[in-house]
């Protein structure tokens, strides 16, 4: 393997920078062109400073007041903000104009406006990215890259980049390779989840889909946009894919040995999207979880709660466990109410009643009927029950219940049928002093004798 850095390569470059900098840069001659030419750029940038305090809060209260959506306004008061690098190439370009006709030297000037055109371009590029971390990485890398150009040393960058490079093999690896593979992976990455993102809600717009199957086909073409672009990346930095046979063998080793848990969870994850048993906006109670499907994932399901709580429940939890789909065919469902009442009660009335207390509550609906049955009798009780549906099993269960036994309580309160309250008599003998029984005694006297704890006995 060839060392990255080498005393030549150094000697090299450093000669090379020294020669650019005290020979082309720091000469006498283009230090006073320099240093005349920066005022120039400094008034011109002070103007349109003093413009764009003026300008921009009128432009940004203007955007905000009007009825854009959230897209086009962020890209909207994206382009106000660009006021002040537009001013100030505007001013700088008034500078070269003036220069060129007195015949001034305007290099600098001519630099200083080529770097603030690149700057408005990326800022511009990077509307596309909404990311603010991915956006400002993708300004700062593209400014370097043409600042670089501008001043003429980007070919010497590229070189220097290139020459610090490692032999593995017959595979020559430099650094300039590896930032190329790089960003071009970036690239296509972001490409396919922007191509991926505008499929899914083109996808979520067709009637004729469920909300299972968009998920799943949006997954699909996104798993297969991800494929692709590391493919194209890793072809264009000349890596040869047959070598990933290898890396394809440890990552089945790597599945058979730890990974099984995630590998259960994507397969668990492609069942549930093709069998359409959980779909988002579903209904479900897993367990002590009971909330509605926010969204579908490759390794989870996301159920959100009534009280604002994400559970993120593994697909695996959800193919191999019970699942209470409350709205799997439709949005009815059934709830339960039971109450214990005398045996000496008038069991039709209180029937009737329970009925009543049930169309009380709006939520309630009338079709199905509520019905109130005799469900058994328990310990010389009565056990009635209620039944009712609702269609709005997301707004809770526990609440539209609790209003239903509210009313019959009432109802059973004014019209005297009794709910007992569960009662526990003690009762308490006076055991006399204990003697000794002769063997005359009679035998059921001596068989609870010898019954009693403690007895010698017993």
């Amino acid at each position: 393997m060839d060392p990255i850095f080498s005393g030549d390569t150094l000697s090299q470059w450093y000669e090379a920078f020294t020669h650019w900098l005290f020979w082309e840069v720091l000469t006498p001659a283009q230090v006073v062109r320099t240093t005349m030419q920066v005022p120039a750029i400094v008034g011109a940038g002070f103007v349109s400073w003093w413009v764009h305090d003026f300008v921009h809060p009128v432009l940004e209260e203007r955007v905000r007041r009007g009825a854009y959506t959230d897209l086009y306004e962020r890209g909207l008061l994206t382009l106000v903000s660009l006021v002040f690098p537009v001013l100030w190439a505007l001013g700088l370009w008034f500078s070269i104009a003036v220069s060129t006709q007195f015949g001034w030297s305007h290099d600098v000037v001519w630099i200083a406006s080529n770097l603030v055109v690149a700057w408005i371009i990326i800022r511009l590029a990077s509307i596309l990215v909404q990311d603010p971390v991915w956006s400002k990485m993708i300004m700062v890398v593209a400014f370097t890259i043409a600042g670089l150009n501008i001043v003429g040393l980007l070919d010497p960058t590229l070189a220097f980049l290139d020459s610090l490079a490692i032999n593995i093999g017959e595979v020559r690896l430099s650094v300039l390779l590896l930032l190329h593979g790089m960003l071009s992976l970036g690239i296509l990455l972001w490409v396919a989840m922007l191509a991926s993102g505008v499929l899914e809600r083109r996808i979520s717009e067709l009637p004729n889909l469920t909300p299972s199957v968009q998920v799943l086909i949006g997954k699909l073409f996104k798993a297969t946009l991800i494929l692709l672009a590391v493919v194209v990346a890793l072809t264009s930095i000349g890596v040869d894919l047959t070598a990933l046979a290898v890396f394809g063998g440890a990552v089945g080793v790597g599945v058979g040995f730890g990974l099984q848990k995630v590998v259960a969870n994507l397969i668990g994850g492609i069942i549930i999207l093709m069998d359409k048993s959980i779909k988002p906006g579903d209904i479900i109670r897993i367990g002590d979880t009971f909330g509605w499907v926010s969204s579908l994932g490759a390794r989870y399901v996301s159920v959100e709660t009534r009280d604002s709580s994400e559970y993120l429940i593994p697909n695996e939890d959800i193919v191999t466990h019970q699942v209470v789909n409350w709205s799997h065919n439709n949005a009815l469902a059934r709830l339960k109410v039971q109450i214990q009442v005398a045996h000496d009660s008038d069991v039709r009335r209180a029937l009737s009643l329970m009925v009543d207390a049930a169309a009380v509550p709006a939520r309630v609906l009338d079709h199905p009927e509520p019905r109130a049955l005799v469900v058994g009798f328990v310990n010389g009780l009565i056990e009635l029950e209620l039944r009712f549906w609702i269609n709005d099993v997301q707004n809770g269960t526990h609440n539209i219940s609790s209003e239903v036994m509210i009313e019959i309580w009432e109802l059973f309160r004014t019209h005297h049928i009794q709910v007992p309250v569960p009662q526990r008599h003690v009762y308490m003998d006076s055991v006399p002093p204990r003697r000794p029984l002769s063997e005359d005694a009679p035998d059921d006297l001596l068989v609870r004798a010898r019954a009693l704890p403690g007895s010698p006995t017993g």
